[in-house]
């Protein structure tokens, strides 16, 4: 190296130069520290861009500290989807995406609706897996809830309206038939449901060995018979008429009485006791 270029070199930099590290996004290159870029224009990850993060806001409209301060029920459905999300990305906050959502969905109930793959096909900007699994687990933590808020105290099964009220939010969103029988105790009361089936009802995937099976072992005074139609429509099939006077003949001999087979439909719901065909 010669000596003229080596005293260049070594040429000291002056206070108010600093080196911005190498990475993907920047040249190493030596710049004046009131030309160094914000916070702000990182998170776009190009100077001067129009996108502030949400740590940049004043705090009052940030959704945590809006939470915190003013309680749940005063944030939009986009902010509290933003709390779920968690992070935007260098171009949109975690509150245009819930934006977004809102957006394409139109309500919480038919978002909260949409399984993990149809929520990656619907390809919304900074939704990534993870972030789609989160929204999926918090949606049915909610049905749950509500199944549960119905259910916690050991209510008697003595009507239609009782059975609905605490299947109907975990059973309305199924996107296959879902067959269950309820265990009941001498005063009615719910011992705990069992799964039969999953697909289609008909007589060939539903046998009584299958449903009595559970009764015998609990065991159980009476059962209650439930599934689910994706449809929307309430009505029976003639598959559900036949299944149903199958499974009633059985527990005649069997000794363990069938009470009711209900019909979930999304918000509504079809008795077979209540219609007088059981």
């Amino acid at each position: 190296m010669s000596s003229e270029r080596r005293a260049k070199s070594e040429e000291p930099r002056t206070k108010n130069q600093v080196q911005i590290p190498n990475n993907k996004n920047y040249k190493l290159e030596t710049v004046n520290s009131k030309q160094i870029m914000s916070d702000d224009n990182y998170s776009t990850g190009k100077p001067n861009g129009s996108h502030t993060r949400i740590l940049d806001w004043p705090e009052e409209d940030r959704p945590r500290e809006k939470l915190i301060k003013q309680g749940a029920d005063k944030l939009t459905d986009a902010e509290l989807l933003a709390i779920l999300i968690r992070t935007g990305t260098r171009n949109v906050t975690a509150v245009d995406i819930g934006k977004q959502l809102m957006k394409k969905f139109e309500s919480l109930a038919r978002l909260s609706n949409r399984s993990v793959q149809e929520l990656i096909r619907a390809k919304i900007p900074g939704l990534q897996q993870a972030k789609l699994i989160s929204l999926a687990a918090s949606f049915e933590i909610g049905k749950r809830i509500a199944s549960q808020l119905n259910s916690q105290t050991k209510h008697s099964l003595y009507s239609p309206d009782v059975v609905a009220s605490i299947y109907i939010p975990l059973m309305r969103d199924l996107k296959q038939e879902v067959f269950k029988i309820l265990l009941l105790d001498t005063s009615n009361h719910l011992l705990r449901d069992v799964d039969i089936t999953r697909g289609t009802l008909n007589s060939s995937l539903v046998h009584p060995r299958e449903v009595f099976q559970p009764a015998i072992i609990e065991p159980a005074a009476s059962i209650i018979l439930l599934h689910n139609h994706p449809s929307g429509n309430p009505e029976p099939s003639a598959d559900d008429m036949q299944v149903t006077k199958q499974l009633v003949e059985a527990g005649k001999i069997i000794g363990i009485p069938v009470h009711d087979h209900i019909i979930i439909a999304g918000n509504t719901y079809t008795s077979f006791a209540e219609k007088g065909i059981l």
